[in-house]
This record gives structure tokens, C-alpha cells and sequence, in this order.
């Protein structure tokens, strides 16, 4: 018997054993490769070196002091190290101990924005249909993921959304990428008239829409287009990087590969590569400097915030990022993982869409290419995908509902930054038996 209320009360999971590299080892032995750290957290792999050492040091001078009477080097350079990789105007940054907590606190800031700089009218926030920004309430009401917000419903704090920036279902045949772009784009706009501007704060986004859609950028043009309404209209833009974040798409944040800037973005998952539970979001000086300025105290917080520990071990993961030069490790082995993928599988008859950006890559999964009509629910295709993928040594992170939270299938994989070529063919030889096995019980 299990003390623990797992996620599935039913589930019989192996015990984690170790980890090495980019594999994971159970009690019995088995060796399984890593293909999405979890869900997109363990960018340099298990047991590096580098990170265990500063977490030691760390450890062995003080593990906790709570940030109302103290803060520490940790989080100092922790804070520094982010904010050399941002924008200049990005000069402050708020530190949690996860994605969802990162998400609700960049919620309350750009409420405590607005009411600090005369405008408590603005109070709603706008967000997109199947996006996924964390499990707390705050979070989980701007997400857009119906299967998530069901049962909570009712203690949602109500928000609104738009459709998604999701060229592969719903750029028409006749449209331009741009084109699209800013039809898809100007439902923000549309949104804020019919709300009225004067009560919206906020649009909350994903560059790169991760689990609930499987890794869907945004086509170019569109997050300008959202600047540029946001500008207009006096609205915040909350970049929720929590899972694309942290070198995943091949920059450090994926919003430089958009023409456009957030005013808050959050982080987390990549941040700490898993060896701590950490996130944060990065202020802008608008928002920061209004509250400063104002009643100089932002009225949210969290015991294990700034936890030096946690910090320590994200100083050193970013620092290996760059000192071991790993975006351009993403960016080299994401074209050979594309290419491999594609090579491998693209002409299967339920491969429909192989997307993303980086080591950060979607497979989405149909029933009929030329219709894009989606799997039925009953092949249970994430379940049993992920079952047998297990089996065969491989970690994916199949997930259903990818059109609109009940139907449609993709998997998504997040491999570490250190994955080598070899590592590779050994995913695509995993993953293509694991499709081919599962596919013939859809017959």
C-alpha cells in the first residue's frame, strides 16, 4: 500500500531509481531515455555535476532564511543573471518556487499595477482558448483549457478568451502566414472594445503554446500585432514562458524570436533543470518602478520564495547554459531531431502536424490527413502511447484534447539540451516501434 495520494489514485508507477545524463533508472533496473524531462524541466539532464556541487555549497552554508528578514548571494545572482539575458528595460525579478505560483503572481502584479497607477477600473483579464497556465485558481481561471477549469468552474474568477494562434487548424488556405497572423491577432482587439478598455489589464500568452496544444508557435506577425494592441489600448502583456522558457525554443527566452517585448514574463520548469522547484517573473521598470514609486510593497509572497538553495541551483544551470554553449547545441540538434522525426514518420497516415521550435516539438496525431479529422476518443491514443513507450524505455509526454480540450491527440517532446546524435536515433527508433505498436489497436 501507498501512502502518497498520487495524481492517478489507480496507477501503478515504477520507483524511480537514478539518473545519468539523459536516462532515468528504475528499482528493477530498467533504463528508460528522457525524451521530455518531465514535462519540459530537465534541460541539462540528470546528475550534473556543476548544479549538485552548488547546491551542496549552498546546503553547507545556510539551505533557508525567510525573505522578510533577509536575502542572500543566491538569489542576488540569481536575479543579475536573469535580467542580463532580458531586455534593458527588464531590471527586477520576482522569485517563486514554481510555474503556476510565477503565473499567479504576474497576475497580481498587473492587477497592483493598474490600482497603484489610478486605474483600479482595469480588473479583466483576456487569455486564449486551450492554453494552459498553471493548476492555482488565479491561473488556472486565465487558462483556456476546458478539461482543467470543469470541476472548478464555479471558484473561477471569470476571464476571457480568444482563439489560438494555431496555423495548422485554423489558417485558411487562402491566407498569407501574415495574413493570418493578424486576423487571428485582431480577436484581441475585438476583445478589448466589446469589455470596454478601461476594465481590461492583461492578455496572457505562451509564445509557444506547450502542453495542452503540443508545442504550437505562433506564426510571424502575430505577437507584433499583440504589442502593438496592448500598446493602444493600455493592457499589459504577460508572457507565460514557463515550459518554452530558459533555452527551450533555442534563445533564451522565446519571445526573441517574436517582434515584440512583454511588460512581465514568466518562468520556471527549465529554470532550475529540476533539481530544485523554482520559477519567477520578470518586471518590467513600468510595472516595477509604478509600484515602488507607489505604496512600495507588493502585497504577495510565499514562504519558500527566493529559497537559496533553489536559487543557487538555477545560478548554476544558466550558467552552464552559456558556458557550455547550449543554445547552440538546441539549435544544431533540434533540425536533426525535426529532420529525423519527419524522415521517420511525416508519411504515416495519423502523423498530421510536426511543429515547434527548438528542442520543443509537437506530433500531432489524426485520423485522416486530408481532413485533419482527429482521432476518436476511444483509441485512448495519449494513454496507451505513453504505456507502451514506457515499456519500450522511451519518456514522452503524450496529451489529449489538443484541439479544444476533448478531442485530438499530439505528444510532445522536450529532450535535454545535452542529447546527442546517438540519442536521437535511439528516440526515433523508440518512439516510431511505440506508434507503430499502439496504431494497430485504432484499426
Amino acid at each position: 500500500m501507498s501512502y502518497v495520494f498520487h495524481r492517478h489514485c489507480h496507477a501503478t508507477l515504477p520507483i524511480i531509481d537514478k539518473g545519468e545524463g539523459v536516462y532515468l533508472f528504475d528499482k528493477q533496473g530498467k533504463q528508460y531515455l528522457d525524451a521530455c524531462g518531465g514535462a519540459a524541466v530537465s534541460n541539462l539532464g540528470h546528475s550534473h555535476q556543476a548544479v549538485k556541487k552548488a547546491m551542496l555549497e549552498q546546503l553547507e552554508r545556510v539551505p533557508f532564511a525567510h525573505t522578510g528578514f533577509f536575502t542572500s548571494d543566491s538569489s542576488e545572482r540569481l536575479a543579475e543573471l536573469i535580467c542580463q539575458h532580458m531586455p534593458e528595460q527588464f531590471n527586477h525579478v520576482y522569485l517563486v518556487s514554481g510555474g503556476s505560483e510565477a503565473v499567479e503572481s504576474a497576475l497580481k502584479m498587473a492587477r497592483q499595477y493598474f490600482v497603484e497607477s489610478g486605474k483600479p477600473e482595469k480588473k479583466q483579464f483576456i487569455a486564449r482558448q486551450q492554453s494552459y497556465h498553471g493548476n492555482t485558481l488565479g491561473a488556472l481561471a486565465v487558462g483556456g483549457n476546458e478539461w482543467r477549469r470543469e470541476p472548478f468552474k464555479p471558484i473561477l474568477h471569470p476571464s476571457h478568451h480568444i482563439a489560438p494562434c494555431y496555423a495548422y487548424r485554423y489558417q485558411q488556405s487562402h491566407e498569407s502566414e501574415l495574413d493570418y497572423s493578424l486576423r487571428a491577432a485582431n480577436e484581441l482587439e475585438a476583445k478589448i472594445l466589446e469589455l470596454g478598455a478601461e476594465n481590461v489589464m492583461a492578455f496572457v500568452a505562451e509564445p509557444i503554446v506547450g502542453a495542452t496544444a503540443g508545442a504550437v508557435p505562433a506564426t510571424q506577425g502575430y505577437f507584433k500585432r499583440i504589442r502593438e494592441i496592448c500598446d493602444q489600448y493600455d493592457v499589459l502583456l504577460i508572457l507565460d514562458e514557463v515550459m518554452c522558457g530558459v533555452g527551450r525554443s533555442g534563445s533564451f527566452f522565446a519571445f526573441e524570436q517574436e517582434e515584440a517585448e512583454p511588460d512581465l514574463v514568466c518562468m520556471a520548469k527549465g529554470l532550475g533543470a529540476g533539481y530544485q522547484p523554482i520559477g519567477a517573473v520578470g518586471a518590467n521598470d513600468r510595472v516595477y518602478q509604478a509600484i515602488a514609486d507607489g505604496s512600495g510593497f507588493f502585497q504577495h509572497g510565499h514562504t519558500f520564495m527566493a529559497h537559496p538553495m533553489a536559487c543557487a541551483a538555477a545560478v548554476a544551470t544558466i550558467e552552464t547554459i552559456f558556458q557550455d554553449d547550449l543554445l547552440t547545441a538546441v539549435n544544431r540538434q533540434s533540425v536533426l531531431l525535426r529532420n529525423e522525426l519527419t524522415s521517420a514518420l511525416a508519411h504515416l497516415p495519423y502523423i498530421g502536424d510536426i511543429r515547434g521550435k527548438g528542442l520543443f516539438v509537437g506530433i500531432e496525431l489524426v485520423a485522416d490527413k486530408e481532413s485533419k479529422a482527429p482521432l476518436s476518443k476511444a483509441t485512448l491514443a495519449d494513454k496507451r502511447i505513453k504505456q507502451r513507450a514506457m515499456e519500450n524505455g522511451l519518456m514522452c509526454y503524450p496529451m489529449g484534447g489538443t484541439i479544444d480540450g476533448v478531442n485530438g491527440h499530439h505528444i510532445l517532446l522536450a529532450p535535454p539540451f545535452i542529447i546527442q546524435s546517438h540519442h536521437i536515433d535511439e528516440l526515433i527508433g523508440k518512439l516510431s516501434l511505440t506508434l507503430k505498436e499502439v496504431a494497430e489497436t485504432w484499426k
